[in-house]
């Protein structure tokens, strides 16, 4: 009788009176590690300023394999190993050149490539800009008004979304698609207004997807700074004769080895069960990739230090996993699922940390609504630590092709107001991560971990 009201209890996402104390103990002493004892914070001072950018296949992020590597040997952890990924090469090269040419005036803008743009000629080009707010409104002006011009696409991320993710979904496809469809109507290049609600004069980049072009077909892609973008189209109107000039000479090579970095934990009485933390350990190039993401690759080998230092072993394998190449290819997520199921594994919950090191506020959830409800139903054990916010939603894009016969996936949320003034762009530095805050969004994901690991997932 017991057993059923306990497993009763249990389904339904409620702790007896006994598991709920040592729940809200072991949570206290994950916090207390987090905020005393912590790791992560030394961790990504290293990542960020003695290693740098980590764009997949350059230097920085193979500095960073073999150190988070060494980092995570030093835990002690039952295994810690590199798993091969391919993984795409692009160079930025020199620094990007963008113009308005006035008559005998020139107006320079704050530009950068687009992550997997082709490069301009040699020379530069040089051509009127057509100014357009989005995907429908370049395809209604047609071939006709569009071939060998610049395309210059200036749609700004909506301010009145409090889920500022919302706001940048909402323009995104501008950066994502903007050349191809730009490309596919005879257009020379496409500038698009960087993702950012700040006003300032950083660019931000981001990859383009070209898709089945052939690379004679590909069209130049640059971002300009959100300052430049409200220029640029105030001066459109003043001179629509007015021509722009932009000068990039990025490249593509061949495919790259590299590796995503995993240690495990192996459980005590499900070994068999596997249960991913992760974050991304490429970057974009422009910064020092900080938030994005080497917040969530520290947080997530912080989980492994809680637990080694309150002594927790947990039942289920414990594995993190640092992702190769999210920003330019989800190589990395991709052949690690692609391995799991060459070995027949058993992925029963999966928690992303990829966007950012700011105050955590909850976690996105997806999951049927039997786990979705577990997992909100421990919101009590959260709330002496400000996490409030438990909804249904996406994960992370790494451990998005995760396949299981029955898996939960869950992505930390932080507050996201200032996420998206330093995303992809040049101020992504540590200095930008405050150390409280990193902390503080580690020991919500051990003690989401925690939880999980000692309830289960609901299996029907």
């Amino acid at each position: 009788m017991k057993k059923s009201i306990v497993m009763a209890a249990l389904f339904c996402g409620t702790l007896p009176l006994l598991a709920q104390t040592t729940a809200e103990q072991t949570l206290k002493e994950i916090y207390k590690l987090s905020l005393t004892k912590a790791k992560c914070y030394p961790w990504l001072d290293h990542l960020s300023n003695n290693i740098g950018s980590r764009l997949s296949a350059s230097t920085g992020a193979e500095k960073a394999v073999l150190y988070t590597k060494a980092q995570l040997e030093t835990l002690g952890v039952d295994k810690v190993y590199l798993q091969e990924v391919m993984v795409p090469k692009w160079v930025r090269g020199e620094k990007e050149v963008g113009y308005l040419q006035l008559g005998k005036q020139k107006i320079t803008f704050p530009i950068c490539a687009l992550g997997g743009s082709v490069a301009t000629p040699k020379s530069g080009l040089n051509a009127s800009v057509i100014e357009v707010k989005s995907l429908e409104e370049l395809a209604a002006l047609g071939e006709a008004k569009v071939k060998g011009k610049i395309v210059f696409f200036n749609r700004p991320m909506n301010p009145e979304f409090v889920e500022t993710f919302k706001a940048y979904s909402g323009c995104v496809d501008q950066r994502s698609s903007g050349a191809r469809e730009a490309g596919k109507l005879g257009a020379l290049a496409v500038i698009v207004r960087s993702m950012n609600l700040r006003m300032d004069d950083l660019p931000h980049t981001g990859a383009t997807n070209y898709g089945d072009f052939s690379k004679d077909q590909r069209i130049p892609a640059a971002a300009i700074s959100t300052n430049g973008a409200e220029l640029l189209s105030k001066s459109l109107k003043s001179n629509p004769n007015a021509t722009f000039y932009l000068k990039q000479s990025c490249q593509t090579f061949d495919d790259v080895l590299s590796y995503n970095v995993v240690a495990e934990m192996t459980g005590t009485e499900h070994p068999e069960r596997i249960m991913v933390v992760g974050g991304h350990l490429d970057s974009w190039d422009l910064g020092d990739g900080s938030h994005d993401d080497g917040a969530g690759c520290v947080q997530s080998m912080e989980v492994l230090n809680i637990f080694k230092n309150i002594g927790y072993k947990p039942k289920n394998t414990l594995r993190v996993v640092l992702f190769m190449n999210e920003e330019n290819g989800v190589r990395g997520g991709k052949e690690y699922e692609n391995q799991s199921a060459k070995k027949g594994e058993n992925h029963i919950f999966a928690l992303e940390s990829d966007a950012g090191g700011f105050s955590p506020r909850g976690f996105s959830i997806d999951g049927d609504e039997a786990n979705f409800n577990q997992i909100k139903n421990w919101g009590t054990l959260f709330e002496p630590y400000l996490i409030h916010k438990f909804v249904k939603g996406s994960s992370g894009v790494d451990i998005g092709p995760l396949q299981s016969k029955k898996i939960v996936k869950v992505g930390l949320q932080p507050d996201s107001q200032r996420y998206f003034d330093h995303h992809h762009a040049s101020n992504d530095t540590f200095d930008a991560v405050n150390k409280r805050e990193l902390e503080l969004g580690a020991a919500a994901m051990a003690s989401l971990l925690y939880l999980v690991d000692q309830n289960g997932i609901v299996t029907q």
